[in-house]
């Protein structure tokens, strides 16, 4: 069982920054966030496969969102900036132990964090 403990959300301005981190308790194999906006289905924004073995941007987010990680703090990182209105959603990590998906609603990713809500005013 993987614990996944996630921090820094908050609320900014259109066009501001917000940089979300997420520890993990123990080995994964992939790490994901997704977020989900009120009313709307969950959706894959970015992920990697531990050790830098690659990485999956959803196409509204590239060029202004970053997925990173350190492996010996077991944490991932998501630098996200030039926020828009669009962006606010509960934003959640996800990890799995194996067969990473991509670009889903979530379905296969066995372990979750509680969410942090990330909020951006116009």
């Amino acid at each position: 069982q993987v614990q996944l403990l996630e921090s820094g959300g908050g609320s900014v301005q259109a066009g501001g920054s917000l940089r979300l981190s997420c520890v993990a308790s123990g080995y994964t194999y992939c790490m994901s966030w997704f977020r989900q906006a009120p009313g709307k289905e969950r959706e894959q924004v970015a992920g990697t496969v531990t050790g830098g073995r690659g990485t999956y941007y959803e196409d509204s987010v590239k060029g202004r969102f970053t997925i990173s990680e350190d492996n010996d703090k077991r944490a991932l990182y998501l630098q996200m900036n030039s926020l828009k209105p669009e962006d606010t959603a509960i934003y959640y990590c996800a990890a799995v132990l194996r067969d990473c998906v991509w670009g889903g609603s979530g379905g296969g990713w066995s372990y979750w964090g509680q969410g942090t809500q990330v909020t951006v005013s116009s």
